[in-house]
């Protein structure tokens, strides 16, 4: 049986701990290699959360990397060094990247295309939660911004 301190795990997480934060990049935009869409950047952590083996890829934090969005790109990550980060090495579908109804467009609260679709009560949730403080888009949606403007529009 293993036995660890309590109080250094907790501890791990803490800001406390943390050696330098990660670098501010001159540039927040480039254009994505493959489409020549314009990209916003993203930060390491929340790629961390969606790549399927992120220990096998260079992410120090020394380049910046940027998010593509387009439906009719196969690249999700890059950087300016070259490193592509496509669909097949991310964990689930992202929704604004698929034709799939069922791929997630709210990774916060688990919504699909199709759930978004057919219930505006559900944007009104995920509106109420947001101004709450109550979502993680800075981690949990792939782009790291809020999802809500990847919501159908209601009329």
């Amino acid at each position: 049986m293993h036995s660890y301190n309590v109080n250094t795990m907790s501890d791990c997480c803490s800001t406390q701990n943390q050696t330098m934060p990660e670098p501010k990049h001159k540039s927040d935009k480039q254009l994505c290699p493959v489409c020549a869409n314009k990209c916003l950047s993203v930060e390491i952590k929340t790629m961390l959360q969606h790549i399927k083996s992120p220990w096998q890829y260079s992410l120090t934090g020394q380049q910046p990397f940027f998010y593509c969005s387009s439906a009719l790109c196969d690249v999700v990550y890059f950087s300016t060094d070259g490193t592509a980060i496509n669909k097949p090495d991310i964990r689930q579908e992202i929704g604004v990247k698929e034709k799939n109804d069922n791929a997630l467009i709210c990774f916060c609260f688990g919504v699909t295309k199709a759930q978004a679709a057919s219930d505006k009560k559900i944007k009104e949730f995920v509106v109420n939660q947001t101004r709450l403080s109550l979502c993680a888009c800075d981690t949990s949606n792939p782009s790291g911004r809020c999802c809500l403007k990847d919501f159908p529009t209601f009329k």
